[in-house]
């Protein structure tokens, strides 16, 4: 049986795309790209059929878009590479990302 788990679109203490915002989905899309592509530098490539992919979800504000990481539950290797997005999840965005958006490159500590 297949199941997601919807990751957002940037790490954890990076600003993103909002809804409503001029643009949102195109900046919400690259960002999903980009991320996905951090993630994959970090975690490595999905496992066997387990992928990445971007699903819109319904607010109050209007439709915003996620990056999620689909998943076989029966694969016990796609369960552990899902588990371990949602669990180690990156910060900041990493070098090479702030370089593929535009954004200044940035020392931490």
């Amino acid at each position: 049986m297949r199941d997601y788990i919807a990751l957002g679109t940037s790490p954890i203490d990076e600003a993103c795309a909002y809804v409503g915002e001029d643009d949102y989905w195109e900046k919400a899309k690259k960002e999903g790209r980009v991320f996905q592509k951090q993630l994959e530098r970090v975690f490595g490539p999905p496992p066997e059929t387990a992928y990445f992919a971007g699903k819109s979800f319904s607010h109050d504000f209007g439709t915003y878009v996620e990056l999620c990481i689909f998943y076989d539950m029966d694969s016990k290797e796609e369960v552990e590479y899902a588990l371990k997005l949602e669990d180690e999840m990156p910060e900041y965005w990493d070098e090479k990302a702030r370089e593929e958006l535009g954004l200044p490159v940035q020392e931490r500590r």
